[in-house]
């Protein structure tokens, strides 16, 4: 099978077009109601998928169901309304740099929900990656603005859900399909993005002119980039699936200086660096193969 690392590069460069496609509709719109058009229009595409994946669910255990409710519910639903929300206060580059901390605490969350040993010196690259986001989250970061300081909260907490249906992910797929993992992934997201709608009475009805970015956010950062990724890493080397998934801060930071007139401060872009070269190398390092221990049976 050819080695598709270019395919891996390619998605992640399309999640960074996120912040160019949210950053205006989070001006115009309140992010429940953002957040639920992206699972709409997701879960009519995926239509098609859906008896499938319902059959996988009903198939599943009791402990899979619940982790794929979590998956919907938290690590899609809540997570993009987290997200969508540090975009209304803070930059459109922030919260993406920040999102890189997710295999930071994705591999704290292994180690409490699946039991996981984290490597060690794991916090030799978590502790810069942590000073890197603070750098990153404030123009002046000995001074931190309450706004900015929201800003970066609600991202971090969008990681953090993330990174935790990564690790929930990870479990139910041992039995149950990847494809189907992610539709009900956007199955489950949509009814409780619903409720964030109604308990925060946020519009459901958006304008023509509202819809054509909201179908370009779904379809193109979200599901085409998803896509892309998954195909892409059946044939790339984990290693050079790390590095190619540098394309996604860089063309975020491109993006949002160039575009969206966003201005960095040097300690900001210090951050950036930092952030990014840190949990590179910790997604190097945990994708590594783990030397195999040889347990000696007990006489």
């Amino acid at each position: 099978m050819p080695d598709r690392t270019w395919l891996i590069a390619v998605a992640a460069a399309l999640w960074g077009t996120d912040g160019l496609l949210r950053q205006p509709l989070a001006g115009q719109l309140p992010a429940a109601t953002i957040v639920f058009w992206e699972h709409l229009l997701i879960v009519v595409v995926l239509v098609p998928f859906l008896p499938s994946a319902a059959r996988a669910f009903r198939a599943a255990t009791p402990k899979e169901r619940t982790a794929l409710v979590l998956i919907g519910a938290g690590a899609s639903a809540l997570a993009t309304a987290l997200f969508t929300q540090a975009f209304q206060l803070g930059d459109p580059v922030t919260p993406l740099v920040l999102q890189k901390l997710q295999p930071v605490i994705a591999v704290v969350a292994a180690a409490l929900l699946l039991g996981e040993r984290m490597r060690r010196r794991y916090w030799l690259f978590a502790v810069p990656a942590l000073a890197g986001a603070w750098l990153m989250a404030f123009a002046d970061p000995l001074s931190a603005a309450p706004r900015a300081a929201a800003a970066a909260l609600l991202s971090v907490a969008a990681a953090a859900l993330w990174a935790v249906g990564t690790v929930l992910g990870r479990m139910v797929s041992v039995r149950i399909a990847s494809r189907d993992v992610t539709v009900l992934r956007f199955a489950i997201g949509l009814p409780a993005s619903a409720v964030v709608l109604a308990a925060q009475g946020a519009p459901v009805v958006v304008t023509p002119a509202q819809l054509g970015p909201l179908v370009l956010l779904a379809l193109i950062p979200g599901l085409l980039g998803l896509t892309l990724y998954y195909i892409g890493l059946r044939s790339t080397a984990a290693a050079r699936a790390t590095l190619a998934e540098l394309a996604f801060p860089v063309t975020a930071a491109l993006l949002g200086v160039g575009l969206l007139g966003t201005e960095l401060s040097p300690t900001q872009w210090l951050g950036l660096a930092v952030v990014v070269v840190s949990v590179t190398a910790l997604g190097l390092r945990e994708r590594a193969p783990k030397p195999v221990v040889q347990v000696e049976p007990v006489s």
